[in-house]
């Protein structure tokens, strides 16, 4: 394939996947399902072998949210239990983490047990991107690689900008998601309302008792 061909479709590769990761007003959309497209999105777009996502949940804590597979899936778990690993700085600071080989001295004293884990299931390195609103971040999508080629600079871009897109959607459905149980409640109250209001008048009615009486 010419390299203007191959270029033009990898252009039209990613935009379509970041119009697929702004569908998110469609009545069958699941958050998770979300979520894990995003991963494998990920994967297929970036040299890296598997991704995931921690996300912070109303009381702060991280939570495991989804994974390109299942050995990912531990790991992601592992990195909340001990509290350590990319994702986990990633998060408390609101900051990309960068390609990080997990051989190294300072990966491996810094995350100690995470490299340790990784390494033996066959990971040569690791890197996070936050999913942030503003300076705050709600999650993190680990990118994890077995392989040699590290991550570049125009690389990690994409990730972040898949990561943003991904932050929008997931705050599109939490809005619209509160915004359904205010709606519930609102209706709720004026359904209250009105039945006080009949009480009220019928009270008022057959007890020959002022409107503030009756209620």
């Amino acid at each position: 394939m010419p390299a203007e061909q191959e270029r033009v479709s990898r252009e039209e590769e990613i935009t379509s996947v970041f119009v697929e990761l702004a569908d998110t007003l469609v009545a069958e959309f699941d958050v998770m399902d979300f979520l894990h497209t995003l991963t494998e999105r990920t994967t297929h777009l970036l040299p890296v072998d598997a991704a995931g996502v921690i996300l912070l949940n109303a009381q702060g804590r991280m939570v495991d949210a989804t994974a390109s597979d299942e050995q990912t899936r531990r790991l992601e778990l592992a990195q909340i239990e001990w509290q350590e690993g990319p994702c986990h700085d990633c998060i408390h600071t609101s900051a990309p983490i960068p390609d990080t080989p997990l051989d190294t001295h300072q990966a491996q004293e810094h995350w100690p047990r995470f490299t340790q884990w990784a390494a033996e299931r066959g990971f040569a390195a690791a890197a996070a991107v936050p999913l942030r609103l503003r300076e705050t971040a709600i999650g993190a999508l680990n990118l994890f690689r077995t392989r040699p080629q590290a991550l570049g600079e125009p690389d990690l871009r994409l990730a972040q900008a898949l990561a943003d897109a991904a932050t929008i959607g997931i705050l599109q459905y939490r809005a619209i998601r509160d915004q359904t149980v205010i709606n519930e409640q609102l209706e709720g109250a004026l359904n209250t309302r009105v039945v006080i209001e009949q009480a009220k008048g019928m009270l008022a009615e057959r007890l020959d008792l002022t409107p503030d009486e009756a209620f």
